[in-house]
């Protein structure tokens, strides 16, 4: 999701790499979970995301969609899925009476990351720190243990491919015909999202991610 905004308003005017250290650690919420109760519609899946709530709630896609906790929006001109905020409270669906994450082991990206979030530039990225989305008292931590993400060097390469991609296809998609962008709409969902992963583990996963990537990029070829 682009935000067209002064990164010296809402950073703390640096840009991170792997190994960097940043002041990102919340010491496990200690009983916070503000970012859980104001997430509204921001937190937008991408295809790993989903294939690790698919495989870890033993459901497809399209379940997850039916079963209330996910929903479609458009995303810069592309429809995505988030995280559906529940009805009662305007919460994450999977934060359980605790105030805890009921999916921390495989939770989506975005919620990985934060506070920091990603600063794209020249076809590839960097992390920011986030100052004023996290009212706890952080401490520093290396970035790639805070992302505690598996297969890291692939998930990387993989962020990057994706957020270009829809980039591009979005910039494609701009002055084409209506029927021929609501196809191409139906198409990303099903390649990408709604047709199962026969992947057993995130290794395999991204290999058939890449798979199908490929396919997919003739709609901007």
């Amino acid at each position: 999701m682009k935000r067209n905004v002064d990164l010296n308003e809402i950073t703390d005017g640096s840009c991170y790499g792997l190994n960097d250290l940043v002041r990102a650690d919340c010491r496990d919420c200690a009983g916070c979970s503000e970012c859980c109760r104001k997430m509204a519609d921001t937190i937008i899946l991408d295809p790993l995301d989903c294939f690790r709530l698919a495989q870890a709630l033993s459901c497809s896609f399209d379940e997850l969609l039916s079963g209330g906790r996910l929903e479609l929006n458009m995303v810069d001109g592309i429809v995505l899925p988030n995280l559906k905020p529940r009805e009662s409270d305007g919460c994450c669906p999977f934060l359980n009476a605790a105030g805890r994450c009921s999916i921390h082991a495989f939770r989506p990206g975005f919620c990985r990351m934060f506070p920091l979030g990603r600063y794209y530039q020249e076809r590839t990225f960097s992390y920011i720190l986030q100052t004023k989305e996290c009212p706890k008292n952080r401490s520093k931590i290396r970035v790639s243990k805070w992302l505690d993400t598996p297969e890291l060097q692939l998930n990387q390469k993989f962020v990057g491919e994706w957020h270009y991609f829809l980039e591009d296809i979005s910039k494609s998609l701009i002055e084409s015909p209506p029927e021929t962008q609501r196809q191409a709409q139906l198409f990303l969902l099903h390649c990408f999202y709604r047709t199962p992963y026969t992947a057993e583990g995130e290794a395999s996963f991204y290999a058939e991610f890449a798979e199908r990537l490929d396919r997919a990029r003739v709609l901007i070829d």
